[in-house]
């Protein structure tokens, strides 16, 4: 989780909302992908930090499927990436902070217990989450 919210506080000093997320190879310890929340720069709405880790994963892998890996980022997902992960075939989601308004995980759609979904990581929420969330509101605390 430390990497994670390293990322974060990357994407804030970059003016991003501080996520952070990493794809970690249990087995061997090996840290495969590291991403952090960033729609604003690249101008890409899907840009969050678990599809930037999703992404780098799968490229430096060579496949789509991510079977075996663990995803740990510092905020609750949202749909479209609890939708990614699925589909990534991650096997374990790590996270930070809740995300009662956008979250898709613990609140809102919860969508790993619908039928739609593919493939079900084990989740274990509220890791580091007071740190996670102590740096999200500083960030939108600093923007009002």
């Amino acid at each position: 989780m430390r990497i994670a919210l390293d990322a974060a506080q990357a994407a804030a000093e970059a003016g991003e909302t501080p996520v952070g997320a990493v794809v970690i190879d249990e087995a061997s310890g090996n840290v495969i992908a590291v991403g952090a929340n960033q729609p604003i720069g690249s101008h890409d709405p899907t840009a969050h930090a678990e599809i930037v880790a999703l992404r780098a994963a799968a490229a430096k892998l060579g496949n789509y499927r991510l079977t075996g890996l663990t995803l740990v980022v510092t905020l609750e997902p949202c749909a479209m990436c609890a939708g990614a992960i699925s589909h990534a075939r991650i096997r374990r989601l790590v996270f930070g902070a809740e995300d009662p308004k956008g979250g898709a995980v613990v609140n809102g759609p919860r969508f790993f217990e619908q039928p739609i979904c593919h493939s079900r990581p084990s989740v274990t929420g509220g890791v580091m989450a007071e740190e996670s969330s102590a740096m999200l509101k500083a960030f939108f605390k600093a923007r009002r």
